[in-house]
């Protein structure tokens, strides 16, 4: 059945004639062990303008429906009408979903190993309607209370922790409290026979969930976790100046989803997640990143909500922005805004430089449209902006107008205006200048310094016109043997084109955004690219490094390096870089730079380069884990291997890489990966395995993981992986074929919901055996047969290709 996305007329209407009291909503999920079904019952109740009509959202199949006890007309493209409205309400619509496989808004998966099955729903943007029967916008909020009737062996979670449970003849029936009010998309259930650890913590109850196959990751990882969780909860309380309002905080992690979802009070993650092996630092990093942007979100997104998904940045680039906050301040990852730079940062600065540039806001007509915007310049930028916004207003500042705008706005709906006014009126300035110029223009400055006769002049010249309001850090750095000693630093509010830049003595290098204060690209002068291209390891911080390798990268995505200038900046900071959180993703981009940006007939050279950077920290004991995946992936043959296999030892993690690179290189040592599927305690192994056949040259092998990927007979966690191994250098003449079948595929990769369109469409673009025209050819085919979703993150990671395109051809 085709169904309608929300208007934000239709939204602002409906709005203006009802309010949501509660819903009340039964979930019987017993047929789910042997079959596809989810049923529910939603009872609404609600106040509207006597005599008004308008509609419910419900894209389930409908067995009854209700309103004031009188039978409603059958659901058309997902809405049922409502007419003749009494001041107070009760629908009662009840439903099943039977597309529980590859449907939206609710998922049943079976855990390969064990066959155990579980249950979870997920519903940003407006996916609870394939659920239950709702008003599915951000503004009509509402308590929600579930009760769930479960087959006896499974645990439920939801928002509401603490539940009421009872045996009926069909099982245990769960009782959850209702929820304070929360928007539609932010209510969760989840079930199954699930592993659980709970600790108490500062006076909140904490909850961890996954599967049964996954119990010894979750035990391993549970101390760690309660750590992180702990720390974020006392630095957001304190920092927005409100507790989280709730005893209970529960994590689920979850076999077959997609990324996070920030749930209020039950966060469900994809359980990828949990390292099958030891985790690395920078493996670390990541999961202290998303749990602190999902934890952000309890505040800024469910405790106070955006009215329309136009502001959509009031959500995620917010969190983004927080959790970084919080990484840096209260958890051992103090190095959180180097990780970022040569990172996420790096993703925002190319795409707010070719076709998928948008302003931060922008006008989103429908949901359908919002699906469409959750990318690099809503994420990284988003945060990168608010991060300068908070040194422009100063950090006190900053939490005095979010305390502010949190005790003004609690369970209420809000728009950008409310967050500009509250931090206006904690600074005492007029923030509509930067307002304007930051979150409703595209586009990224570039800055560079320029020396006169008058001394030196930072210049900043704005993608589309002036340059953005600004505070940015300036250091000096002067050479000294094989070290840059920073001899002065200073603050330089930008106003203009050309800014003077005052208390700096002569200096080697005069590195822009020294400190990351702002978002921006930058470029030294002659001698300072010198400096930035064969020795940035002599800079004195891990940040300033990071920033030089920021600068180096985007001059390569710009074609203003090459890819063995950038490899030998890159590996020539790896000498002396001994922080993991840096050392780990700048191995990963000295390794894509040789792999996928350079010319064909360079890349075993640079490659070798790479293993030598390796090397090296294998013998320091730096990041060893990652530095031997990278000698994995770049031994050249058999002697390689077998040198390798001896470092490997009984690590199964590192054993698969030793085998993927085989296959890559055209063995495929098929008894080899059954006996390591066997031995591996990994329910997923299996994904494993499939990544070394996807390895291979041959068309079976690819034939495979590409219908896997295709056809979502992988988990959609785990394509990235699987794309990684069947898209490799030096394959040519087997992948092209796959060019097509993408363009073939785009109109239909959105199916399954946003997680699905964004990951499968960015994922799958071929970045071999491809040219230019090409990429011009998916764009079109893109924008006219592809939903909004699938045409967003194909124009984002399209530019990227293109980019490499042209690197090769230097």
């Amino acid at each position: 059945m085709p169904v309608r996305s929300l208007r934000q007329e239709e939204a602002v209407e409906r709005a203006a004639l009802l309010s949501v009291t509660s819903y009340d909503i039964a979930i019987d999920l017993t047929g789910l062990v042997d079959g596809p079904d989810f049923r529910a019952v939603s009872t609404i109740r609600f106040t509207a303008a006597a005599g008004g009509s308008t509609f419910v959202d419900c894209c389930a199949q409908v067995e009854s429906a209700t309103l004031n006890g009188e039978p409603l007309p059958a659901a058309e493209e997902g809405r049922i009408a409502l007419a003749d409205l009494r001041q107070d309400n009760v629908l009662v619509i009840a439903t099943v979903q039977s597309d529980t496989t590859h449907g939206r808004g609710v998922h049943r998966a079976v855990d390969p190993a064990d066959k155990n099955v579980y249950l979870w729903t997920s519903f940003e943007p407006d996916e609870a309607r394939y659920a239950w029967a709702c008003f599915d916008q951000p503004d009509l909020k509402a308590p929600h209370a579930f009760t769930v009737t479960a087959p006896a062996t499974w645990t439920v979670v939801s928002n509401s922790g603490d539940p009421a449970i009872e045996h009926v003849d069909e099982g245990r029936r769960w009782t959850f409290e209702p929820t304070p009010p929360l928007s539609t998309y932010n209510p969760v259930v989840v079930a199954g026979p699930f592993v659980e650890v709970r600790r108490e913590a500062d006076g909140y109850d904490l909850g961890l969930y996954a599967r049964q196959t996954l119990a010894s990751a979750l035990e391993r990882d549970a101390e760690q976790l309660f750590t992180l969780t702990a720390q974020g909860l006392a630095f957001f309380g304190e920092r927005f100046g409100m507790p989280f309002p709730q005893r209970s905080y529960d994590q689920v992690f979850l076999p077959e989803f997609g990324g996070a979802m920030e749930n209020y009070g039950c966060v469900t993650w994809a359980d990828s997640i949990l390292q099958r092996h030891e985790p690395t630092t920078s493996e670390w990093q990541v999961f202290a990143n998303v749990l602190l942007h999902e934890m952000a979100h309890m505040w800024f997104g469910n405790i106070v909500t955006m009215r329309w998904w136009d502001d959509l940045w009031l959500n995620e680039a917010f969190a983004e922005f927080a959790c970084m906050w919080a990484a840096e301040r209260a958890t051992a990852y103090g190095d959180t805004a180097a990780n970022n730079l040569v990172g996420d940062k790096l993703a925002a600065y190319l795409a707010d430089q070719g076709p998928a540039s948008h302003p931060i806001r922008q006008p989103v007509a429908t949901v359908a449209d919002a699906e469409s915007i959750f990318d690099s310049i809503t994420y990284p930028k988003g945060a990168a902006v608010l991060k300068q916004l908070m040194h422009f207003v100063g950090e006190d500042t900053f939490s005095t107008g979010m305390s502010a705008y949190f005790a003004e706005h609690a369970w209420g709906n809000t728009t950008l205006d409310d967050l500009v006014a509250s931090l206006e009126q904690a600074s005492g300035r007029d923030l509509q200048p930067w307002r304007i110029a930051w979150l409703e223009t595209a586009g990224v400055d570039r800055l560079g310094i320029e020396h006169t006769a008058d001394g030196l002049v930072l210049t900043a010249h704005g993608a589309h016109g002036a340059p953005h309001p600004q505070v940015v850090g300036v250091g000096a750095y002067r050479r000294t043997g094989n070290v840059l000693e920073q001899v002065g630093s200073t603050m330089v509010e930008v106003d203009g084109e050309r800014t003077a830049v005052e208390g700096l003595p002569q200096a080697d290098l005069y590195l822009v955004n020294h400190d990351d204060t702002t978002f921006a690209t930058s470029r030294p002068d002659a001698a300072g690219r010198e400096v930035l291209i064969n020795h940035p390891s002599g800079l004195p911080t891990t940040l300033a490094r990071a920033v030089a390798m920021a600068t180096v990268w985007d001059m390569l995505s710009s074609g203003e390096a090459t890819a063995a200038e950038v490899v030998g900046a890159y590996t020539d900071v790896l000498t002396v870089e001994t922080v993991e959180t840096v050392v780990e993703p700048c191995l990963e981009h000295a390794f894509a730079a040789a792999q996928r940006w350079a010319p064909e007939a360079e890349r075993v050279g640079l490659e070798a380069q790479v293993a030598a950077a390796a090397r090296h920290l294998v013998d320091t004991g730096v990041s060893r884990q990652s530095a031997l995946r990278i000698l994995a992936r770049t031994a050249t043959g058999a002697d390689d291997l077998a040198r390798l296999r001896e470092q490997v030892g009984d690590d199964v993690d590192l054993q698969w890489y030793v085998l993927q690179r085989r296959a890559e290189l055209g063995d495929v040592d098929t008894d080899a990966v059954n006996a390591l599927e066997g031995r591996d305690p990994d329910p997923d192994a299996w994904i494993r395995g499939l990544c070394v056949r996807a390895s291979s040259p041959t068309a079976q092998a690819k034939d495979e993981a590409w219908a896997a990927m295709v056809e979502r007979t992988a988990p959609i966690q785990n394509v990235s992986q699987i794309s990684d191994a069947f898209w490799r250098p030096g394959q040519d003449d087997v992948l092209t074929p796959y060019a097509e079948r993408y363009v073939a595929a785009l109109p239909s990769l959105h199916e399954g919901g946003m997680i699905p369109g964004l990951a499968l469409s960015f994922v799958l673009f071929p970045v071999f055996a491809i040219d230019e025209a090409w990429v011009d050819h998916a764009r079109e085919v893109a924008a006219a047969d592809a939903a909004p979703v699938v045409v967003g993150s194909l124009t984002e990671r399209s530019e990227e290709v293109l980019r490499m395109l042209r690197a090769r051809s230097l």
